[in-house]
């Protein structure tokens, strides 16, 4: 019966979701035609994005990119700022938090505070504050700005989920995409994101025929994978072996996760909640209870990193508690033996743009295609 009434729903978006997709591939059709401009940046830009709404992995994958990149370049991020509560152009200091800009961008300040970490609706005008704000920045990674058009960047990474990939899925409100499939081909590089680790080159030959990538588009598969947990205050290692866990996930997809904890440990309690959602005191409180009324021993609370830079603006709270809090990091693996291509993918275009920006006379020496790499 729930079928049922999902799928009558469903037929009734179809017409919203016609209209919807004439909207938004007229406003491609005029990017595309060069009637809407799109502005280019001296300094090498590169986009990681997606088709869907929903989590696929794109801030793993960005974290990825900061740690191929940074200790040879200086690197800045820029995001929208999803659910903070400032507007316009911020950078983020030693005062920032969560609220001021948004839970990915201060999980990006609290990991890497060396790079330039910064928030703008509009990226067009966002970039040249960032920029004047820190002129030693080598290279941007735009966060989410796949169908932000109006910044012509050169390298776009396109992501899609394993599970729910974008050649399988329809436009908003009917399906999940943000614009039709055919998008997918302004995208340098895709990634299948979210595979399970032992994909056999079978299923990725499979997949690949599903997305059928133009001859000068690269594809990848990478994986999740889990890390070793810290402690929310100390950032001290701590094993989850032997321990209860009462879970606290505000991810949009939190089977994984769930799975992944429940086979380290005796025991989990779930307590989930929408992604990117903002605690307040009552779901702090309903935390406290939650493990204070669960009769077992050795309990701690785990999180993700997200949902560390919201839980921080109750560090103080969380303190009192006395309660060991334990923070579970995941990192993005690159699969099939393809992790070396894909670093020299992206370092490349980074050093061939600087060395124009730069003016360097040796360009023909750096002159390479994206097809070169495999």
């Amino acid at each position: 019966m729930k079928f049922q009434l999902f799928s009558f729903v469903r037929i009734l978006l179809y017409p919203f979701a016609l209209i919807y997709g004439a909207i938004v591939w007229l406003r491609n059709r005029l990017y595309d035609t060069g009637f809407s401009s799109s502005v280019s940046f001296s300094i090498p830009v590169i986009t990681v994005g997606n088709l869907s709404v929903g989590g696929t992995g794109k801030t793993p994958h960005v974290e990825y990119l900061i740690r191929l990149l940074q200790y040879r370049f200086n690197v800045a991020t820029m995001s929208r700022g999803y659910k903070r509560r400032t507007q316009g152009f911020l950078m983020a200091n030693e005062n920032t938090n969560a609220l001021k800009i948004g839970d990915e961008p201060m999980q990006y300040h609290m990991k890497f505070p060396e790079i330039a970490v910064s928030v703008a609706e509009e990226r067009m005008t966002g970039i040249p504050y960032l920029i004047q704000s820190r002129p030693d920045t080598e290279v941007i990674l735009l966060d989410d700005a796949f169908q932000h058009r109006s910044v012509k960047a050169g390298m776009n990474i396109l992501i899609t989920d394993y599970s729910r990939p974008f050649y399988s899925d329809y436009i908003l409100p009917y399906g999940r995409l943000r614009e039709g499939r055919s998008a997918y081909k302004r995208a340098d590089i895709i990634i299948v994101s979210k595979c399970p680790q032992q994909l056999t080159q079978q299923e990725a030959d499979t997949i690949r025929v599903h997305i059928n990538p133009l001859p000068d588009q690269h594809l990848f598969f990478s994986t999740i994978r889990y890390e070793k947990p810290y402690d929310f205050f100390t950032n001290e290692v701590v094993a989850l072996e032997e321990k209860h866990v009462v879970l606290v996930c505000c991810i949009a997809r939190p089977e994984p996760l769930v799975s992944h904890v429940e086979g380290i440990s005796k025991g989990v309690h779930v307590l989930s909640y929408p992604d990117h959602h903002y605690f307040v005191s009552k779901d702090m409180e309903e935390i406290k209870a939650a493990y204070g009324n669960w009769n077992v021993t050795d309990k701690v609370i785990v999180t993700t990193e997200k949902d560390a830079a919201r839980l921080h603006l109750h560090k103080d709270k969380l303190k009192d508690w006395g309660i060991q809090i334990v923070v579970l990091p995941i990192a993005v693996e690159i699969l099939l033996g393809k992790g070396s291509a894909f670093d020299q993918l992206v370092t490349r275009y980074t050093e061939k743009a600087l060395a124009e920006h730069n003016g360097l006379s040796d360009l023909d020496s750096m002159d390479i295609s994206f097809d070169e790499v495999e």
